[in-house]
C-alpha cells in the first residue's frame, strides 16, 4: 500500500501528442493501460456518437504519431458559448497506468496539451475500482432509509483509493463530492464471468430469475439478434419504459441510430440489438456492446403488457451467455441505484441486478479541475454555475 502512495516528483515527462485512428484502435486492442482493456466510451468511434463535441485522439510514448504507445485517451471538447474556450472530457479514460507512482509524468503532458487546444477545465474518469459489495451482502442489508454507504464493503481496493489521494494531492476534485454527481454511473453491477461455465451463471441466478427464465421459456418467447432496421421499435419501447418508471434519458433515435452504425463500422458486432419476441410482437428490446474482454448491457426497453411472460430476463439470461461466448471476463450492467430502502421506488431496478448474483461496483466516479490561469478558473466557476442551473 504504501508503494501505491509514492508522489514524489520524478521530473520525467512521458511524450504526449495526437495519434492516428489505427494507432489507437492498435494500442487498445494491445489490452495494454487497463485490466480489463479500455471501455466503449474511449473507443474512436465514440466520438462519431457525441454530436456537438470537437475530438481528439491522443497517446503518450517516445513517438505517439508512429504508435508504440503506453497509454491514450480520446478527448472530447465542448466550447463554452460565447467563448473560444473548451470544456474537455475524457469519459472513463485515459486508458493508462493507473498503478504507476509517477502519475504526473503523463498527467502534466496531458494538461499542457488541453490548455495549447483551449481547454479551460477537463474532466477524467479513473478505471480502478473503489469499493465492492456482494449481491448476498446486500440483500441482507436492504431497510428504510439505507444506502450503500451504510453497508461495509466486501471487498475495497488499495489502488482505487491511492489514486484518489494523488488525485486529491494534485488539485482535482470528486464530480458531486461522495454522492453521484457523475456524467457516467459510480455505481455499476457486474457479473464476473472469467473461470465460470454456463452452468455456474445458472447457479448464479436467484431462484426467482431462475424461475422467470424458464417461464419466459415455457411460455415461448423467443429472443433473436436484431438489426439496425429494428431500431424503431427499440425506441418505441424506450419511451413507453421512460413513461412508465419515470425517467428521461433525453435521447433520440437518431442518437441510437448514429451510435450503432459508429460502432460497427469499426468493429462488425460491437454493439448487438437483443429483441424478445413473444406471439408475433416484441416485447422488450435491449442493447449490448463489447469491447475487448468486456460486455456491457448498455439500455434496455420493454412493454407494458406482457409482463407475465418476463421477456427481459430470458433476453438477459442470453445476453449473458453471448458474452460468455465471446470471452468476455465481465458482464458490466452498468448503472445501479444507491438506495437500499425497498419502498425507494429506483431501488426496484438494483433488487432485479442483484437477482443475477453479480456485485456492485464504486467506480473513482469523474473528477475535474481547471487548468492553471486566473481566466480559465473564472470561466471554471461559471461552468459550474450553469451546470447547476441546469
Amino acid at each position: 500500500m504504501s508503494e501505491l502512495l509514492v508522489t514524489a516528483d520524478r521530473g520525467h515527462d512521458i511524450p504526449l501528442g495526437p495519434v492516428t485512428p489505427s494507432a489507437y484502435r492498435a494500442f487498445l486492442a494491445s489490452g495494454e493501460g487497463a485490466e480489463l482493456g479500455p471501455g466503449f466510451l474511449q473507443c474512436p468511434s465514440w466520438a462519431q456518437v457525441k454530436d456537438g463535441w470537437r475530438s481528439q485522439l491522443v497517446g503518450w510514448g517516445p513517438e505517439p504519431e508512429s504508435g508504440g504507445l503506453s497509454g491514450a485517451a480520446l478527448v472530447l471538447l465542448r466550447q463554452l458559448p460565447g467563448t473560444r474556450k473548451y470544456f474537455a472530457y475524457l469519459p472513463e479514460g485515459p486508458v493508462a497506468d493507473w498503478a504507476d507512482p509517477d502519475i504526473d509524468g503523463w498527467l502534466r503532458p496531458l494538461l499542457r496539451h488541453l490548455r495549447a487546444l483551449g481547454a479551460f477545465a477537463v474532466r477524467i474518469g479513473p478505471s480502478p475500482a473503489y469499493r465492492t459489495w456482494t449481491a448476498a451482502r446486500l440483500k441482507s442489508a436492504t431497510g428504510p432509509g439505507r444506502r450503500l454507504s451504510d453497508v461495509l464493503a466486501s471487498r475495497v481496493d488499495p489502488l482505487g483509493m491511492a489514486v484518489a489521494e494523488r488525485l486529491r494531492a494534485r488539485g482535482w476534485q470528486r464530480c458531486g463530492g461522495e454522492e453521484d454527481g457523475d456524467a457516467q454511473p459510480r455505481h455499476v453491477f457486474q457479473v464476473p464471468l472469467a473461470g465460470r461455465g454456463p452452468d455456474d451463471l445458472w447457479s448464479g441466478l436467484n431462484q426467482e430469475w431462475r424461475r422467470n427464465v424458464r417461464r419466459a421459456e415455457k411460455a415461448g418467447v423467443e429472443v433473436v439478434v436484431g438489426g439496425e432496421a429494428d431500431l424503431p421499435e427499440f425506441y418505441r419501447l424506450l419511451r413507453i419504459t421512460e413513461e412508465r418508471d419515470g425517467f428521461r434519458l433525453g435521447r433520440s433515435l437518431e442518437y441510437y441510430e448514429r451510435q450503432y452504425a459508429a460502432l460497427n463500422a469499426e468493429e462488425p458486432g460491437r454493439m448487438r440489438l437483443y429483441l424478445a419476441r413473444h406471439g408475433g410482437e416484441t416485447l422488450a428490446a435491449h442493447t449490448m456492446v463489447h469491447v475487448g474482454r468486456r460486455v456491457w448491457y448498455q439500455t434496455g426497453a420493454s412493454a407494458s403488457h406482457r409482463r407475465e411472460v418476463r421477456p427481459s430476463n430470458l433476453l438477459q439470461w442470453r445476453m449473458l451467455l453471448d458474452a460468455h461466448a465471446l470471452g468476455a471476463e465481465v458482464y458490466d450492467m452498468r448503472g445501479v441505484p444507491s438506495t437500499l430502502d425497498p419502498d425507494d421506488r429506483s431501488h426496484g431496478l438494483l433488487r432485479w441486478k442483484l437477482g443475477t448474483g453479480g456485485e456492485v461496483v464504486q467506480t473513482l466516479g469523474e473528477w475535474e479541475r481547471p487548468l492553471d490561469g486566473t481566466a480559465n478558473y473564472a470561466l471554471y466557476r461559471a461552468f459550474q454555475a450553469y451546470l447547476a442551473r441546469r
